[in-house]
């Protein structure tokens, strides 16, 4: 790896290691939206697995909310005004947690009365906080991406920031 390359990965270690997981997030979903239509049965999924599923991407994701607006958004918002209170990051979180409030409330009723499944009714509920889940996901790699990040930090400060 050539020492310009190098450089560049060290500056770009938050955007690849959040894309990382953001990539992730965004696979679950689209595989829980593909197999919505009960074709999870084709891939040897039961309901309440598939339902499982859906339940270990809400925990996921509000594990991963919690943890970027306790420790890493309070610490880049000192001087990145998109990661401050109020503001583009914080906003979509909140969009996004009405989106895993209302997956988590529709996955209890079908566990409780699986007759209830629907699978229209579960893709209505996904495309709810498709374009707000996706977008923030992106949003949030692109600001972490070192020819942003050099804008407000050094690269030992950025290298000091815990993730």
């Amino acid at each position: 790896m050539s020492t310009q390359s190098y450089e560049e990965h060290r500056w770009n270690r938050l955007s690849d290691g959040m894309s990382y997981f953001h990539d992730h997030f965004k696979h679950e979903f689209n595989a829980l939206y593909e197999m919505a239509d009960g074709s999870f049965t084709k891939r040897g999924l039961s309901l309440p697995m598939y339902l499982r599923m859906a339940t270990s991407l809400c925990k996921s994701l509000t594990v991963h909310h919690t943890i970027e607006e306790r420790h890493i958004f309070p610490f880049l918002a000192k001087r990145m005004t998109s990661f401050q209170d109020d503001e583009v990051h914080l906003k979509s979180h909140e969009g996004i947690h009405h989106g895993v409030d209302a997956l988590t409330k529709l996955v209890r009723r079908y566990l409780d009365e699986p007759s209830t499944y629907k699978p229209d009714e579960m893709r209505e509920c996904l495309d709810s906080w498709r374009k707000v889940l996706f977008d923030h996901l992106d949003q949030e790699v692109a600001d972490l991406r070192g020819e942003n990040m050099k804008k407000y930090w050094t690269l030992e400060e950025i290298e000091r920031i815990p993730f």
